[in-house]
């Protein structure tokens, strides 16, 4: 089985217009997926789940959408706390948190806080994040604590510091590309790319995904 499986939820929007709804309706829609797949991980025993909820170039959204994403996050989060500690699943966040209103950091530290004892599954939610942002704050990281430049201390300063690097990438709605994500704990993940929306993502549709995984053969370079 995969230990760390990282998620590109993508086609929110085109599944809300091809029915004929609202962008925002897509979001609350995928949000339910959000709930139905970390469920399913923790049951079947994935250790590590990174969920890509909002990227650095997000801002470049209409003002009401973002505006409306930050409303469904805060929302999400105080719902979801019951479904964390109940299934003893741990949440953090990665990403540059600063960008974010005071509220929300606060219900986003009390959430890390209050479910830190998860055992089953750690979901990680990548918000404001950005790869080469990411890099780039941990380079600046190792300079400021004047660290030596190795692979080890350049992986304790990324935002993900503890966390084992992906095994699976998984991106829906048909796109094929990494989307500035998690770029270097990707260096060896097995890629899976659906053309199903994220609001229609299926645990049936994931568990095939682990089957194919399961038989794929990793050398990590090697013969």
């Amino acid at each position: 089985m995969p230990t760390h499986i990282a998620m590109i939820m993508d086609g929110n929007g085109r599944w809300a217009k091809e029915k004929g709804l609202k962008r925002t309706a897509g979001h609350e829609e995928g949000a339910k997926t959000v709930r139905r797949i970390t469920k399913h991980c923790s049951e079947l025993g994935i250790k590590y789940l990174t969920l890509y909820a909002f990227s650095t170039e997000n801002w470049d959204r209409p003002k009401l959408e973002i505006e409306f994403l930050m409303k469904l996050l805060e929302k999400y989060l105080k719902s979801e706390l019951e479904v964390y500690l109940e299934n003893s699943i741990r949440f953090k966040a990665i990403g540059d948190l600063s960008k974010f209103s005071n509220s929300l950091q606060k219900i986003i530290h009390k959430t890390e806080e209050e479910t830190v004892n998860g055992k089953n599954l750690t979901q990680v939610l990548a918000l404001n994040y950005g790869s080469q942002d990411e890099i780039l704050r941990a380079i600046k990281k190792l300079d400021e604590k004047k660290m030596e430049i190795t692979k080890e201390n350049f992986e304790s300063c990324l935002d993900t510091a503890g966390i084992p690097d992906v095994d699976m990438l998984i991106r829906t709605s048909g796109e094929i590309r990494l989307s500035n994500y998690l770029l270097w704990q990707n260096a060896y993940a097995e890629l899976f790319f659906t053309k199903t929306y994220w609001p229609e993502f299926t645990t049936n549709e994931l568990d095939d995904m682990i089957s194919d995984f399961i038989n794929r053969e990793r050398r990590f370079g090697a013969i």
